[in-house]
């Protein structure tokens, strides 16, 4: 039997819904530009950008898969083949964890380095043209200070 007046107590308002929608079509369309904004560079898509930065910021440059899948947005089916990919790129390299290598690390290589630079400065200027252009200094202040909230 369903306790309605608790079904009730729980349910979001109005405003909580809308601002749930809001988020997640910001984030789509804004996301979407973003890849559209790689592809018209050239580059790879924004998963590769995640993966590389998390490894340059890592000590040593390198990070175990579940690391770097806790890290990012990235499923870890997704994670093991873009791991393959980055790898056949020459952008990171796997190395054994422990002698007898039933772990591994990925190691970003300096191509990886390179490449991490070179998306940056499309996603940079991305950043600037779908999210700080839209909004002042303030405004993205008291928004990143409202995300916040909710992490």
């Amino acid at each position: 039997m369903v306790d309605e007046d608790r079904s009730e107590r729980i349910a979001p308002t109005a405003a909580t819904t809308e601002a749930w929608t809001g988020l997640m079509r910001a984030q789509q369309r804004v996301l979407a530009a973003i890849e559209k904004d790689f592809k018209t560079a050239g580059l790879p898509p924004l998963g590769w950008y995640d993966v590389l930065w998390e490894l340059v910021k890592a000590d040593a440059g390198r990070l175990r898969p579940f690391e770097i899948e806790a890290r990012t947005l990235l499923a870890q089916y997704n994670l093991s083949r873009l791991i393959d990919r980055l790898e056949k790129e020459g952008l990171v390299r796997r190395e054994a964890y422990d002698e007898d290598a039933r772990g591994c690390w990925v190691v970003v290589t300096d191509a990886g380095r390179a490449m991490r630079a070179l998306m940056w400065e499309t996603y940079s200027r991305s950043i600037e043209t779908h999210v700080g252009a839209k909004l002042s200094e303030q405004e993205a202040k008291t928004f990143a200070a409202l995300l916040s909230k909710l992490f």
